[in-house]
């Protein structure tokens, strides 16, 4: 995805992986640093100081991988030293951005990396604040271009802002706040350790239950997980079905197909987050054991399509028509 960010006097081209979308049809579902490697991803028509590279690191939305900064930092360090094109790195770090400063500390995705000049995150999501609330810290003042920013006087006094302004409520960023205080470092990492144990959990009970394999579970990224059926599973019913029967025991379960290059492969997928417990887990098992049980005994005779009963893609398309 090429995204333009215009600025008073220049135009910067953040060149978004979206996801699986630009890896080759088969292979792992997280970028790799050989698609950086050699320019290939950035447009031969503009100069390199335009362009802003983006990984969406801590936290693939199809997956829950994380995507691998350091090495996609090193593989534009090699550009550079090849081409010259110094090209700074942007880390959308929506999920993980709470997640792993807690868990996996030694893991290279942030300012350590000299390349890294800017991360966002959302509080609402790891953050435990209410909906809402989202973060973005550059590594220097000068790292976010000043015609970006526009003042405001309207209040009394000039304000620099880069965000939208006029009243909004704070409520959500005292919540945040308060978190901070209340857990600290600590709090966090227990709180989402759990989350982690139980997407663990989960992933290592799905792959028992015999046609599912377990494309992501749960280590090495966010505490998700996700899984698709095996390629010698013989089942009468898609993952379609199996997401609407779990509707029925109030599970909301999607089951949505990937994106453009992978668009053969159907997952569902399960996010943890705080509130969701080992107990929790159990029962999602105990009712996809139940739900596979009622396909083999009334087989399903014309599966559900994506049209039927599929779940938002998250690949900016609607369901196929």
């Amino acid at each position: 995805m090429l995204i333009p960010l215009l600025s008073a006097n220049r135009i910067f081209l953040i060149v978004s992986i979206p996801n699986i979308s630009w890896r080759p049809p088969k292979g792992t579902f997280h970028l790799r640093k050989t698609v950086v490697q050699g320019g290939s991803l950035l447009p031969a028509h503009l100069p390199f100081w335009w362009v802003i590279f983006t990984c969406r690191a801590t936290g693939v939305t199809f997956t829950g991988q994380y995507e691998p900064v350091e090495e996609v930092s090193k593989a534009l360090d090699k550009l550079q030293k090849d081409k010259g094109w110094d090209i700074p790195i942007h880390v959308d770090g929506a999920s993980g951005g709470f997640l792993a400063p807690f868990i996996e500390p030694d893991l290279l995705w942030d300012f350590r990396l000299p390349r890294v000049k800017s991360i966002n995150s959302s509080g609402h999501k790891f953050g435990l604040a209410p909906l809402g609330v989202g973060w973005v810290v550059w590594r220097e003042k000068s790292d976010l271009p000043e015609d970006l920013i526009f003042n405001v006087n309207y209040l009394g006094g000039n304000m620099p802002t880069f965000a939208l302004n006029f009243s909004r409520p704070g409520g959500q960023i005292i919540a945040q706040y308060y978190n901070f205080l209340r857990l600290g470092r600590e709090g966090y990492r227990r709180i989402h350790q759990n989350c982690y144990d139980t997407a663990r959990f989960l992933g290592d009970e799905i792959a028992k239950l015999g046609p599912f394999e377990v494309l992501y579970n749960g280590r090495g990224g966010i505490p998700a997980l996700c899984w698709t059926f095996k390629a010698n599973a013989k089942t009468s019913y898609s993952l379609y079905d199996l997401s609407d029967r779990l509707r029925s025991r109030g599970w909301q379960v999607p089951a949505y197909s990937m994106p453009a290059h992978r668009e053969d492969l159907v997952v569902m997928r399960v996010l943890v987050r705080h509130g969701f417990s080992r107990d929790l887990g159990s029962l999602l098992v105990d009712d996809l054991k139940r739900a596979m049980a009622h396909f083999d005994a009334h087989p399903v005779s014309k599966p559900l399509s994506e049209t039927e009963a599929g779940s938002n893609s998250h690949a900016g398309r609607a369901a196929k028509k």
